[in-house]
């Protein structure tokens, strides 16, 4: 959503460059209603939109299958010969049904025209406000003169065609503010504050530099500050990725929208308003999404060339009929045609059909793409930028090592030490305490224990002394590590938490944590590869955490400790040599980096501002679904360009047909009706080929 995939797209489908929004300068944006001429609905919801184009549809179909129905077309197609109401002429029945989609369908298309003539240019909506205005207008000048050879079936169901591709385009759009909104609400909306020695309960808004905040356990931390009393650990993964709590004593500093976990701080607020981590991160958000929207130059000068042979088209085709010494009423009827058929009503259609084939065979695997852009902008990614925490890895530790001095078994360690952590409400005690579970070991409950804040716990169980936490800890006890340090170093060297266990004043052993890889993370990276995509894992954890995880998985390139505002310039780097790079992530510090990539991928189990910002959300978090959304990306730009092809061929052909060039020769003569009718043939063929898709292996 956000030259970025969500913003623009290239391919010069002119029912997605109508739709697209359009930036006035920065910081300014327009709606896609305002971008396709909506007068007064810019501030209209996305829902409200999709549904004024939905109805705008309806009323067109309603009212041209009647129209139809009373044509010539209905005689010689359908052979029903039906009889007019009320006697009338059958011209003036059709005119009758034909104001509402004239008036209400198809007025979108005037007003867009009109705009554009005054912005001095020529668009899509200049050739769809022809095709119909022109057709509708000869149709209504027949009638008014006494009857004749009208079609207005050919406007009102070239109308009903084009708002149907609006229509499609549109339900595949998202509000890009929602994220911003959603990064907003991560900010608890009050405080408590202590002025004058009271708690005072005061709107988030309100904190101003200095002030000091209470923070109990389970509360979000309110701006950035620095702690002055109390130690607790502090949940910093929604801003930091960082997976592992984070222990919190006076002096450290702590980031609004955090979560404090098990103590009670008071912070002195340093940072505040605009000033917080958090806001400078919406910040970045919003700028890496404004900064895309130039991108839209090349469709329209694609849209402003076809538009105008069209019209050159029908103009020449009017000259030369008259020329020639034909009736007015047989030069114009070719000039519709010519510009009824050069409409891309077809590529309007087959667009949106193939769009959504794919984002359906999408959804079936669980890959959401949010508009038509991002599938095709995945199709072409040769960059997989992927976070690390929660996508890459499980987001939460895990036991990866148990190693014991000889005087003690594994299980017997496991046993004593989980009986200690069970007591804690640390997160690594608990993956501990998981993974004895796990082995199916006794559960005993410690005696006499001691939580020593930041740096372990101590307790008795079954009569031992069992000492669980750093080598701080162990130092403070007076125990010596011996032979278990080199093990605790080597382990601490390769990216892990190395717990230290002691019994009865004897190092026991060292257990590794660590943030495991997820099971088909190896796999993902191996079928990026055979994509011949080149994939970089972003982390902001230190290097050796991201060398171990990047060695087991097979990655190319590792970029460590990135600061939470710095991951979208690392993008942007990779941007710099021409390069499409796609950015999966899962966090809100991801959030920036995913609106700078080409294409922004969220992992589903993670923040709603990740998936608020991303073009494609993978519900299943499973990082193979990361090649399965850029195979399904390339099945569907393979059918939009066999679609262009067809329609490219189909009007090489119609055009000259629609013109009268065999007229005199072959007596071959195409009507605007049955120009229509052959653009619902040439719309059914790519329709039907967007449909093969779904035989896509994945």
């Amino acid at each position: 959503m956000h030259g970025h995939a969500g913003h623009h797209d290239h391919t010069g489908n002119p029912d997605s460059m109508v739709l697209n929004e359009q930036q006035d300068g920065p910081g300014t944006s327009r709606s896609p209603h305002e971008a396709m001429g909506h007068g007064g609905h810019a501030g209209m919801s996305m829902a409200a939109m999709v549904a004024d184009m939905r109805n705008r549809f309806l009323v067109a179909v309603l009212f041209s299958i009647p129209i139809v129905l009373w044509s010539p077309i209905g005689d010689a197609v359908f052979g029903l010969h039906l009889p007019v109401p009320f006697g009338w002429r059958a011209d003036v029945w059709a005119l009758l049904l034909s104001l509402p989609v004239i008036g209400y369908s198809s007025w979108i298309f005037f007003d867009g025209a009109v705009r554009a003539l005054r912005a001095r240019t020529l668009d899509m909506m200049v050739l769809v406000a022809v095709a119909i205005g022109s057709g509708w207008v000869y149709s209504l000048l027949v009638t008014l003169s006494g009857g004749g050879d009208v079609f207005y079936e050919a406007a009102t169901v070239l109308a009903a065609f084009v708002l149907l591709g609006h229509w499609f385009e549109m339900r595949a759009r998202g509000g890009a503010n929602d994220a911003i909104r959603t990064l907003l609400d991560l900010a608890p909306p009050r405080a408590l504050v202590i002025r004058d020695g009271q708690q005072v309960e005061i709107p988030t808004s309100e904190v101003t530099l200095d002030d000091v905040l209470l923070v109990r356990p389970g509360a979000k931390i309110a701006v950035d500050g620095v702690v002055e009393d109390g130690q607790s650990e502090v949940d910093e993964s929604m801003v930091t990725g960082e997976s592992l709590p984070v222990h919190k004593q006076p002096g450290s500093e702590v980031i609004g929208a955090t979560i404090n976990a098990n103590g009670t701080l008071r912070v002195r607020a340093t940072k505040v308003g605009a000033d917080t981590a958090l806001s400078q991160i919406v910040k970045l958000v919003q700028d890496a999404q404004s900064s895309k929207a130039p991108g839209q130059k090349l469709a329209d000068r694609a849209a402003f060339w076809l538009v105008l042979v069209a019209l050159i088209g029908g103009g020449a085709t009017l000259a030369t009929w008259l020329l020639t010494g034909s009736p007015f009423a047989t030069a114009i009827l070719f000039a519709i045609t010519v510009v009824v058929i050069t409409c891309p009503d077809a590529l309007g259609l087959a667009t949106p059909t193939a769009i959504m084939v794919g984002t359906g065979l999408g959804a079936k695997r669980g890959v959401l793409f949010k508009n038509a852009m991002a599938l095709e902008t995945s199709a072409r990614i040769q960059v997989v930028v992927m976070d690390k925490t929660g996508t890459l890895t499980k987001g939460e530790p895990e036991v990866t090592d148990v190693i014991t001095d000889s005087g003690i078994s594994e299980p017997e360690l496991l046993r004593l030490v989980a009986a200690v952590e069970r007591e804690s409400e640390h997160p690594l005690a608990a993956a501990i305490v998981r993974h004895a579970d796990g082995q199916g070991l006794d559960t005993v409950r410690a005696q006499r224990f001691e939580n020593v804040p930041g740096h372990g716990a101590i307790g008795h169980v079954d009569g031992h002394q069992v000492v669980v936490g750093n080598r701080r800890l162990l130092e403070r006890e007076g125990i010596d590590l011996g032979a278990l340090a080199a093990q605790r170093d080597q382990l601490a060297g390769s990216g892990h938490t190395a717990i230290v266990a002691a019994v009865d004043g004897v190092a026991a052993g060292v257990i590794g944590i660590a943030d495991a890889a997820r099971e088909s993370s190896a796999a993902a990276v191996a079928a990026l590869h055979d994509l011949g995509v080149e994939v970089v894992m972003l982390t902001g954890d230190n290097q050796a955490t991201a060398e171990r995880i990047a060695g087991q998985l097979g990655i190319d390139t590792v970029i460590a400790e990135v600061l939470p505002g710095d991951k979208a310039a690392k993008v942007a780097e990779l941007q710099r040599d021409g390069r499409k790079v796609a950015m999966v992530g899962d966090g809100v510090n991801d959030a920036p980096a995913l609106a700078q990539a080409d294409l922004g991928i969220a992992i589903g189990a993670g923040t709603d501002v990740a998936i608020e910002t991303a073009d494609v959300v993978l519900m299943r978090s499973d990082p193979l679904d990361v090649p399965t959304a850029l195979r399904i990306g390339r099945g569907t730009l393979r059918k939009m360009r066999q679609n262009l092809g067809w329609a490219v061929g189909y009007n090489t052909i119609a055009l000259p047909i629609a013109a009268g060039v065999f007229a005199p020769a072959f007596g071959l003569v195409l009507r605007p009706e049955i120009a229509a009718l052959s653009m619902s043939g040439s719309s059914l063929i790519v329709a039907v080929n967007a449909l093969t898709l779904k035989r896509l292996r994945l």
